[in-house]
């Protein structure tokens, strides 16, 4: 019998606020600051643990799901929709965070003032070229001890391609990395069970040092960018029912404790696994999950890119710096890159406005007027990275349906492919904790 583990969450994130709280009140703060330090090394631990297995769970999922596809033709028609959704999907979130952050305005009246003493934020200058030669191993092995997840995508769909033209040959392979998927499966079944000690951790945390102030001071902001999380996912599920149906609306209740763990750790490695076997259940092929998460856990941030454009704006009316409506559409396409050019880094999108600022004369030290509540709203944005990418599986799945209803086999019979569906990670459901399916 399955057991949940929402309830442990929920607990561990109200002990968390409410530690935080008491901590902040009673404590001095160098003493806050400490408890805070000691707490952190509890959600280090879980992070690390997660990371552990990310990179050999995109490789078997990504390869596998390739392979499974039988033909390029099959390849050619997901990876072209994927895409396709992909960008279009991007494009709104970055619009849309434009436009709704040019309409509230919350940063007008901050009056904040660049200091030449304020802490530069380190950040390697982006460029095109470094992202070229970024995205191509040197060695796969070092990509993933170093966990490059664009790398090991890189890599991840060659391998799949070659596999596919191997045919029979390729098959103990094949049986292989679905044998591998399926064992990361199951430690993160178990690695799960540490997520309410994560969750108490990294709440407590944050609460013990800012206080309450980190919950109202940056009202504005924190209103005006929820909002805009509410309707992106509004929009998100819209245009996924025109494809889907509207059953694609039944969605958020098979993810909601991948989507719960990845709001309360703001970790959307924490939510990749349970979010395969969650897709299965709602009816995608394991194949199309297996291609589709892997990819837009690297290229479709929703969540992360409505932010970037709506801090950065933000800023530039905090700081009275003027953009036009040229200077603000180039900010849009230029997030549009930077947000591709270091996706799986820990607080991305720090990194990609960092990156980007600078472009468009806005005070980098700005970022550290924001630092402070970062947490709080990248647990709204991780949430968000991890329903659009199941959105896009749905609507993928759905078009390959369509495709397949003109002469294939319906679904439930078996397959004339010994190895299709064998040992697909979705398979191993039931070996993990229900709140990760």
């Amino acid at each position: 019998m399955k057991r949940s583990l929402t309830p442990f969450i929920l607990a561990a994130l109200a002990l968390g606020l409410a530690t935080g709280f008491a901590a902040h009140a009673m404590l001095a703060p160098d003493a806050r600051v400490a408890l805070a330090g000691g707490l952190s090394i509890l959600t280090s631990l879980f992070l690390r643990l997660i990371k552990m297995i990310i990179a050999p769970l995109v490789f078997a999922t990504l390869v596998g799901g390739i392979a499974h596809m039988e033909s390029l033709g099959n390849l050619g028609r997901i990876g072209l929709r994927t895409i396709a959704w992909f960008l279009g999907a991007g494009l709104a979130s970055l619009t849309l965070g434009l436009w709704l952050v040019t309409l509230l305005q919350p940063g007008v009246g901050a009056h904040l003032v660049a200091s030449d003493a304020a802490a530069p934020v380190a950040i390697e200058a982006f460029t095109f070229g470094n992202f070229l030669n970024h995205l191509v191993p040197t060695s796969i092995i070092a990509a993933m001890a170093d966990n490059e997840v664009l790398q090991i995508v890189l890599f991840s769909l060659l391998a799949g391609v070659g596999l596919m033209s191997m045919g029979p040959a390729a098959r103990p392979l094949i049986s292989g990395v679905d044998a591998l998927a399926i064992l990361m499966l199951r430690l993160t079944g178990y690695v799960m069970w540490l997520s309410p000690v994560a969750v108490f951790a990294a709440v407590a945390a944050a609460i013990a040092v800012e206080g309450s102030a980190i919950l109202f001071i940056y009202g504005r902001f924190l209103g005006g960018f929820y909002l805009g999380i509410a309707l992106l996912w509004v929009l998100l599920f819209a245009a996924g029912a025109l494809v889907a149906g509207r059953r694609i609306f039944g969605l958020p209740a098979v993810l909601r404790e991948p989507l719960m763990l990845a709001f309360s750790t703001a970790s959307s490695e924490a939510a990749l696994a349970p979010t395969f076997a969650a897709l299965e259940r709602f009816g995608v092929k394991p194949r199309v999950a297996g291609f589709v998460l892997p990819l837009g856990y690297s290229f479709n941030l929703d969540g992360t890119m409505m932010y970037c454009t709506f801090a950065a704006i933000f800023l530039a009316q905090a700081y009275g710096v003027p953009m036009d409506l040229f200077q603000q559409i180039t900010i849009l396409l230029t997030l549009m890159i930077t947000s591709k050019g270091v996706a799986g880094v820990p607080r991305a999108a720090i990194v990609v406005l960092a990156a980007t600022l600078p472009q468009f004369g806005i005070p980098e030290a700005g970022l550290l007027a924001l630092l402070g509540i970062d947490h709080f709203v990248d647990m709204g944005r991780t949430a968000t990275n991890v329903i659009g990418n199941a959105i896009a599986a749905v609507v993928v799945d759905r078009g390959q349906k369509s495709v397949a209803a003109g002469g294939a086999p319906p679904a439930h019979l078996p397959s004339a492919d010994p190895l299709a569906g064998q040992g697909r990670p979705a398979q191993d459901a039931a070996l993990i904790p229900e709140t990760l399916i």
